[in-house]
């Protein structure tokens, strides 16, 4: 690996001109060819130099709410002894507390404590990585299951979630050849069965192997860290401070590990063809679809699980090659209640059919399906939609409801059909979905730009999506079609025509507060208090939306320069009776 890696190092003109010294060459070279760093962005990440602190590079991973702290040892054909993890070590230890740590480090490192201090406070996992291309002594394998095992107490004590790796030479070699793959990732893998207790039968047709796997199997399992072994599962890993991992963990390296077999509910996994031959399960296309957050916390205790003989857990292996019925396995294996009805849906057919539709119009945009996903740097962030607000908006656009759009579960679940049974949902609607609702954001800032009451602004969670329903019906009304829904994508390419989104985002805006005031000062039965979060939540509020809109359109020609704004708005709302269409039920 040294060599392939020196040779690599050697004919790029990028490490050579780039970096100093092949220890920073190194680094850079496992940043861009096995965590995919761009160009800029590795240059970025290396801290390596005067003052680093131990640190050669830190990479902040916010698709999977992941921080990479990178030691590198680049040597050749020699060992590694415990001196490099005490480094790693030393890092962490200094990490704790990050205001002593920037006034000591180097200008590179400095700037990327701002950015780690920022990944912390929204509770990123970090996981210290010694990468090296010399092989560790017996006495550092004893060390890293130290230190393992005591981030593992830390992380208990402190609510400071951390693990740390060694990337010696094999697992460098089997990461960069996954890596190679990675646009077409699938895994292939042999699994040596020796040791473990397996059965091979099958089921309804389907070749099936169940075994009891020691746990020392599953951290030689590809893809685990890097997640393209979970590309069918729902969700990625929700990292260590997980309530159920951390119990896992517990388990591991307590001593009630020879239990872990019964404690744990086993893994699933599918694959596109397995065979069996004595002892060695080829596997073609391998994916596991439940025990995503398993697999990811056995690797964090590594060097525990390598040495122990006494615990198992339950592999299934499923030989599925057809894509739906893997989906259908992927969502009702991972039906416990920890899962949210959203995620359940992140694989759904008529979803990822919306998601493949919207981003092939859209080359830089980015539909984003799963819970803690976020789109890769390179694209468009006014083109980046979210599959749950996507749906929210959905419901206060085309169900004219929307005091149902806070309710994801519900949305996920009761009115999910109704949503979704449109699997050719026009690309453009969607980005126009997308982007009325930013416009509607802009104004739910603490300068309230519109003026809205006092307690409206407390509604944040509520509320926009009755702004984004008044701006539907501001195009409904004007065209005499308050019972029909117009097209998104018509309505927002009329309103930016005439230069006129800013002006109807504000009308319906005034519109949603004038209906909250009149409704407060309605009389209230006695004993009884105008509660606004009340009223927001039910259909009554969308009649007094609809008629302040309709009063604000009839008083504007009382208005001084009315009479020219309406002209305007007239025209920034014109449709034809094509351009609408009846509102989804929802209830």
């Amino acid at each position: 690996m040294y060599e392939l890696i020196k040779q690599q190092i050697d004919s790029s003109e990028y490490f050579r001109q780039r970096f100093s010294n092949d220890g920073q060459r190194f680094v850079a070279w496992y940043l861009r060819n096995i965590l995919f760093r761009d160009m800029n962005e590795t240059r970025d990440d290396i801290t390596d130099g005067g003052n680093d602190k131990q640190i050669d590079a830190i990479v902040i991973d916010d698709d999977r709410s992941l921080v990479h702290i990178v030691q590198g040892k680049f040597i050749q054909g020699g060992v590694v002894d415990a001196e490099p993890l005490r480094e790693v070590l030393s890092a962490w230890l200094q990490i704790k507390d990050l205001a002593r740590l920037q006034n000591v480090a180097n200008a590179k490192l400095q700037r990327k404590l701002a950015e780690l201090a920022a990944a912390l406070d929204e509770d990123y996992e970090v996981s210290f990585e010694l990468i090296t291309t010399g092989v560790l002594t017996d006495a550092a394998k004893h060390d890293l299951e130290a230190f393992q095992q005591e981030l593992a107490r830390l992380s208990e004590k402190d609510d400071f979630d951390a693990t740390i790796h060694v990337i010696d030479p094999d697992e460098l070699r089997r990461r960069y050849e996954y890596a190679v793959e990675t646009d077409n990732p699938s895994l292939n893998y042999d699994l040596q069965l020796k040791g473990s207790k397996f059965m091979f039968h099958e089921v309804a047709g389907t070749p099936v192997v169940i075994a009891a796997l020691p746990l020392s199997e599953c951290v030689k399992l590809p893809g685990i860290k890097d997640g393209t072994l979970f590309q069918k599962n729902v969700r990625q890993s929700l990292g260590s401070s997980n309530a159920v991992n951390k119990g896992i963990r517990s388990t591991i390296l307590g001593d009630k590990r020879s239990d872990f077999f019964f404690f744990h509910n086993g893994v699933t996994a599918l694959c596109n063809k397995l065979t069996l031959e004595g002892e060695t399960l080829s596997l073609k296309g391998l994916s596991v679809v439940n025990g995503c957050q398993s697999l990811n916390t056995i690797l964090s205790c590594s060097e525990t699980v390598k040495k122990v003989d006494d615990a198992f857990i339950l592999f299934r292996f499923y030989e599925i090659p057809q894509r739906e019925r893997a989906d259908k396995i992927s969502i009702f294996t991972n039906s416990q209640s920890a899962v949210k009805a959203r995620d359940l849906r992140s694989n759904d057919k008529r979803v990822l059919s919306i998601k493949k539709a919207y981003e092939l119009r859209y080359p830089n945009g980015y539909f984003s399906t799963k819970r803690g996903e976020t789109a890769p740097a390179e694209k468009d962030a006014a083109y980046v939609v979210d599959l749950s607000g996507f749906a929210k908006n959905l419901v206060a656009w085309h169900t004219q409801r929307p005091n149902l759009s806070y309710g994801e579960t519900k949305i996920f679940d009761k009115y999910f059909e109704t949503l979704f049974k449109n699997k050719d949902y026009q690309p453009e609607n969607v980005f126009s979905l997308s982007s009325w609702m930013s416009k509607v954001l802009e104004n739910w800032v603490t300068t309230n730009p519109l003026n809205f009451n006092e307690t409206l602004l407390a509604m944040k969670a509520y509320a926009p999506y009755h702004h984004l329903y008044a701006i539907g019906m501001c195009f409904s009304i004007a065209n005499n079609q308050s019972e029909r829904v117009p097209s998104p994508s018509r309505s927002y390419q009329a309103a930016a025509k005439a230069g006129m989104i800013d002006e109807i985002v504000r009308v319906a805006g005034t519109s949603l507060n004038m209906a909250l005031e009149a409704a407060a000062n309605e009389p209230q039965p006695a004993n009884r208090v105008f509660s606004p979060q009340n009223w927001v939540k039910t259909k009554g509020c969308l009649a007094g939306i609809n008629g302040a809109i309709r009063n604000y359109f009839n008083m504007l020609p009382m208005m001084p320069g009315g009479a020219e704004i309406k002209n305007k708005l007239s025209e920034a709302t014109a449709l034809k009776v094509e351009d609408f269409e009846y509102r989804w039920s929802a209830d």
